[in-house]
């Protein structure tokens, strides 16, 4: 991985390894529609100005069918299944789930034979990284709900399928753009549904912090960094932030709730950074051999400027 793909990564793994708790704090005040409308919302009064000033969103309205399949599957539909499942699950057990993402992304690339298909050493790093998270959370399956389970796998398949749209349908076009209509268009369906849903009495502050660090680190600053981590390392291989999401959650567990740091977090946090290093490894020697694709080309070009 390159220097800048390092660092890239390394901000989303902690850009998006904080959500859960915040989550967790929001939805035990409003609801989980209400969340994802002000979060999306929030989100687009930031991006749109941005995008409106600097590009020309008629390129990416030119692709508007791709555009409302990226927002249904990476936005609008998974935000509201994590929202509800949070109210159920706790936040390590569901980081635990989530680090399935990319396995779902690896499988997906090999059924349809997709440009960022992963070597044996790639497969290799996303078991080794799906074993340390495991020892990191622990075996915390004390579960009472099987929908909010289903709702988990919903958005693993979201959080999957969505990076390769954008990589291999929204290529080349100006990430803030199409972040800030695809956060716009869910903010637009999510509104008569908040409308009704409205808590009866005003928010704790606390709320009002979580949901405006949803809306502004973890969702318009997060997208931006994420497109440029697909375009950097590749959609199947920027998934691979949800291994490090759950060792940041129990890192600021033990730094800022002085909660015990066990072998088995130590054993689960160097498998995690192992798997992560050996799954995003390009199989250079493989991609050197096959002539350039359409998907090729758009896979390098996604982001223009995405977690």
């Amino acid at each position: 991985m390159t220097r800048r793909g390092i660092v890239l990564f390394g901000l989303m793994a902690v850009i998006w390894g904080i959500p859960y708790l915040f989550i967790r704090v929001a939805v035990a005040e409003v609801t989980p529609a209400v969340l994802v409308f002000l979060r999306t919302a929030l989100g687009t009064a930031i991006l749109l100005p941005f995008a409106i000033a600097r590009v020309d969103l008629r390129a990416v309205l030119a692709r508007w069918r791709w555009l409302v399949a990226f927002a249904a599957i990476e936005i609008a539909i998974p935000w509201l299944m994590l929202a509800s499942a949070e109210q159920h699950l706790s936040s390590s057990l569901t980081g635990l789930l989530l680090a399935g993402v990319p396995l779902v992304g690896t499988g997906l690339a090999l059924a349809t034979g997709g440009a960022d298909r992963s070597s044996r050493t790639n497969t290799i790093g996303l078991l080794v990284g799906l074993v340390g998270v495991a020892a990191i959370v622990g075996a915390d399956f004390a579960l009472s709900d099987t929908t909010a389970l289903l709702e988990v796998g919903v958005v693993i398949v979201g959080y999957a399928v969505g990076p390769a749209i954008l990589a291999r349908r929204l290529g080349g076009l100006p990430s803030v753009g199409v972040m800030s209509l695809a956060l716009g268009l869910t903010a637009l369906v999510y509104l008569p549904i908040a409308a009704t849903q409205l808590p009866a009495v005003m928010p704790s502050p606390k709320v009002f912090v979580s949901i405006g660090v949803l809306a502004v680190i973890c969702t318009a600053v997060a997208f931006i960094l994420f497109a440029a981590l697909i375009k950097e390392i590749g959609p199947v291989r920027s998934t691979v932030i949800t291994y490090i999401n759950p060792a940041v959650a129990a890192v600021l567990g033990i730094l800022v709730l002085n909660e015990t740091f066990t072998l088995a977090m130590g054993v689960g946090l160097a498998l995690v950074i192992l798997g992560s290093i050996l799954a995003t490894r390009r199989p250079t020697a493989v991609a050197d051999r096959r002539p350039p694709t359409p998907e090729t080309i758009s896979a390098a070009s996604a982001g223009g400027s995405n977690g």
